[in-house]
């Protein structure tokens, strides 16, 4: 496993649902609410926006919230403006780091960014440095349990899917970002347990961390980045063998 699906699994596993779902459903709604404001209130002629509703639905986002989002991007509802900027920057061993951002100070948020990686070892990229490395997929986590493969395999497939993998104790489908919906409704028909479906940006190439110290590192800025307010999303080409992450507590 490596960059989005390592960090995807190690979270999975250290977070716990509950302490997390406020900030979760802070970031769906400013997502909603800018794609709404970008593109419109009709999911329908809004392809970022119906993304986002169905990513909202899948975290068990109630319609009011979505609603009230959608409303504040119209500007039928008050609410504060924010602007999309991303960031690019390196982690320890030249990991490649791009940042996602919705923001009411870019000021801030550059500082904010600035100091994690200046902490951990990491350093500011300049623009264009890091984005091309990594390309927009669709995603879907399927919990592993008791299944036939070749069935997944199969129904997968057919919905329009790229690959499937094993990571760990789920799977995870691979597809084209336009046929995320079309995969889940397969899979929906054949009682398949979906953990998460998602369009998110995957590295081309990554780079191996064979050591414990600059795994803790990179980890730790990944940590850190997540935690900060005006992140949305954090992806990284980091490839961590399993012998080493097994040392990380």
């Amino acid at each position: 496993m490596s960059g989005h699906s390592k960090w995807s699994t190690i979270k999975r596993k250290k977070e716990k649902i509950d302490a997390k779902r406020g900030r979760i459903f802070t970031r769906l709604i400013k997502e909603i609410t800018v794609a709404a404001r970008e593109g419109g209130g009709d999911p329908d002629a809004n392809p970022r926006l119906r993304t986002a509703i169905a990513t909202a639905k899948a975290d068990n986002m109630p319609q009011n919230n979505i609603e009230r989002a959608i409303k504040k991007g119209t500007g039928e509802l008050p609410g504060i403006r924010y602007d999309e900027a991303h960031f690019e920057a390196y982690g320890p061993g030249g990991v490649a780091i791009l940042i996602e951002t919705l923001t009411d100070n870019k000021n801030r948020t550059t500082a904010e960014i600035r100091h994690i990686l200046t902490k951990y070892g990491g350093s500011m990229g300049e623009t264009g440095s890091v984005v091309w490395i990594f390309h927009q997929k669709g995603l879907v986590h399927i919990e592993k349990g008791d299944i036939d493969e070749d069935r997944l395999l199969e129904v997968s497939l057919d919905g329009g899917a790229e690959d499937v993998s094993l990571q760990g104790d789920l799977y995870e489908i691979t597809t084209d970002p336009s046929k995320v919906e079309s995969v889940k409704e397969s899979l929906k028909k054949e009682k398949f347990k979906i953990l998460k479906a998602e369009v998110t940006k995957t590295p081309q190439s990554t780079v191996p961390i064979k050591d414990k110290k600059s795994a803790d590192k990179i980890l730790s800025i990944m940590e850190a980045l997540e935690e900060l307010e005006d992140v949305q999303n954090v992806y990284a080409n980091f490839d961590i063998p399993d012998e080493v992450l097994e040392k990380i507590s």
